[in-house]
């Protein structure tokens, strides 16, 4: 259950950031779902290669280079879905970040809070 409401509160943030970034376009809200899972599955699987084969050059950088790394992975996901497009690198780069200020900002209202014993 909690995986979908992951999903859902980034398909939110995909059309939210959509609306105001330039650059950025989505179709419909089907789109911003099939973005989200899409990206899930970019991260779990392609990112954790990316930054292995690049691990050199974000070594050097202290971690900045994973900012470029979240870029690709969202320029993979233009590629993949069909209704979603991102104009270049450099709008994919902002996109990132907004997304990630965006789901750190809609997740903590998922955490699972501790019970009190």
């Amino acid at each position: 259950m909690k995986l979908i409401v992951k999903i859902l509160l980034t398909a939110i943030a995909v059309v939210v950031i959509a609306n105001f970034l330039p650059g950025v376009e989505i179709e419909n809200y089907t789109s911003a779902i099939v973005v989200a899972v899409v990206l899930g599955l970019l991260r779990v699987t392609v990112k954790p290669l990316l930054i292995f084969f690049t691990l050199p050059a974000t070594i050097a950088t202290l971690g900045l280079f994973l900012l470029v790394i979240n870029a690709v992975i969202i320029l993979l996901a233009d590629y993949f879905v069909n209704g979603f497009y991102v104009a270049g690198f450099w709008v994919a780069l902002l996109f990132s970040l907004l997304l990630s200020i965006f789901q750190s900002f809609l997740y903590s209202f998922v955490k699972k809070r501790k019970k009190n014993s």
